[in-house]
């Protein structure tokens, strides 16, 4: 009796290239700049208490600084868990270099995941939008934290940060715009890229970095 094949789920490299492939084929400016940044690689992120913390304090501050004051704040947190957070005198974590609000969102996530009102384990098993909505629930998490939650260590394919700066700037850039395009023109932009605009997202980052670093004719 012959068996029946064995299904092999493709893996995230060989995923990201059809994905690429087919954004090509719908907006060959794409195809200019994946010529000209190479592939785009995988920034995939655990989906713990760690991770959510990390993305607030990465918010509006440059990539060299995010990551100072994310590693005093891992060296005063110790182990990184909600408990040892709240445990944590306010004047230590202000001293790590974290501003006022950033540290009481900090706070907010903390109490939410230690009470069970935000249970992180149970957000892979859910679709998209109940994700975005357990997480912005939660005082101080919004739209572009919880967007780059799911994008970046949930994995999911399709989501779309209208909100970010440098993710606008690139489109500004790649599709030749005379100013920088708010949140719903990014939003309407990306819609005839579903549902890859996670990977169309990745690339624009990508090629915002490369541009930012060399004169792009």
């Amino acid at each position: 009796m012959t068996k029946p094949p064995v299904l092999v789920k493709p893996d995230k490299r060989a995923r990201t290239l059809a994905a690429l492939a087919e954004l090509c084929t719908r907006e060959p400016r794409f195809a200019r700049a994946l010529e000209l940044c190479g592939f785009v690689a995988d920034r995939r992120r655990p989906a713990d208490f760690a991770n959510l913390c990390r993305i607030i304090v990465e918010q509006q501050v440059s990539v060299a600084s995010a990551a100072a004051i994310w590693r005093r704040v891992l060296e005063a947190v110790q182990p990184f868990e909600a408990a040892t957070l709240l445990a944590q005198e306010e004047a230590v974590l202000l001293g790590c270099g974290l501003s006022r609000p950033k540290l009481r969102y900090l706070r907010e996530i903390a109490l939410a995941v230690q009470s069970g009102a935000l249970n992180l384990a149970e957000l892979p098993d859910l679709p998209d939008h109940e994700v975005q909505a357990r997480l912005t629930a939660v005082k101080g998490i919004g739209r572009w934290t919880a967007e780059i939650f799911l994008l970046f260590a949930l994995d999911r394919s399709d989501i779309w940060p209208a909100h970010d700066v440098a993710l606008q700037e690139a489109a500004k850039r790649l599709f030749n715009m005379r100013a920088r395009p708010d949140v719903k023109r990014m939003d309407k932009l990306a819609q005839k890229w579903r549902p890859h605009r996670g990977v169309a997202a990745r690339l624009l980052w990508r090629y915002y970095s490369v541009t930012n670093q060399k004169q792009v004719p």
